[in-house]
């Protein structure tokens, strides 16, 4: 039998129904934020707490490289370290600097070397490797730096902000703190992270309901990957 008006006008509206509702519920999965590691500098290379050092020659070079790679983006801010500015700069990007973003503030610590620090100031350093909450260096503690990184975040998802795409480039240890926001993992996990440089790390959804695209590396090459690990 061939359905009478009235239903078919029924159907209609269901159908419309279903479809607002449908773009309701995929609209709060829509934030895209897309976070690009910098390319290392020579502080780096030598295991310095940098301490908003530019990228070096061979930085540079290496960024360039990788600006291909680069995914499109609604929107793009970076870190407000001269790394990240430099890096976004030569990856060919127009991007407005974050400083929610910015590097770890380490203090007294900056422009030291690790194993100097480790030497120095052993129990310091096992202070700041097992409590989350400490700040030895009279610098910013790690709690400090998720804090902000993941207010962060959670800004992206206030009244107009939920669809587009955001690209940052943002240290390492940026990444790591969105990473261990995003998920709800413990602060200590912030440890167990690895973030190579020049690498792309993605979260996509909403507060509370993140999925992690772990990081990829932008070039083909693997040099990056393996100076970063000091292999």
């Amino acid at each position: 039998m061939a359905p009478s008006a009235h239903s078919t006008a029924l159907d209609a509206v269901v159908c419309l129904l279903k479809r607002s509702q449908f773009r309701e519920l995929t609209r709060v999965f829509t934030v895209r934020v897309m976070l690009i590691s910098p390319a290392l500098n020579a502080a780096l290379r030598e295991a310095r707490f940098d301490g908003d050092a530019p990228l070096d020659a061979s930085g540079v070079r290496r960024a360039r490289a990788a600006a291909a790679a680069v995914p499109a983006a609604d929107r793009r801010v970076h870190g407000s370290d001269e790394r990240c500015s430099g890096t976004a700069e030569a990856l060919g990007l127009r991007s407005d600097p974050e400083p929610s973003l910015r590097g770890w503030d380490l203090g007294r610590w900056r422009g030291q070397r690790l194993a100097e620090v480790s030497r120095d100031e052993p129990e310091a350093v096992s202070t700041w490797l097992s409590d989350p909450s400490a700040a030895p260096h009279d610098g910013e503690s790690l709690l400090d730096l998720q804090a902000r990184v993941g207010g962060w975040l959670s800004s992206l998802h206030g009244e107009g902000a939920d669809d587009g795409s955001v690209l940052a480039v943002v240290e390492p240890a940026a990444v790591r703190a969105a990473i261990v926001h995003a998920l709800g993992l413990p602060p200590q996990a912030f440890w167990r992270l690895d973030v190579a440089p020049l690498t792309l790390t993605e979260l996509s959804g909403r507060s509370g309901r993140w999925n992690l695209g772990c990081g990829r590396p932008l070039s083909t090459g693997t040099d990056e990957i393996t100076a970063a690990h000091g292999r």
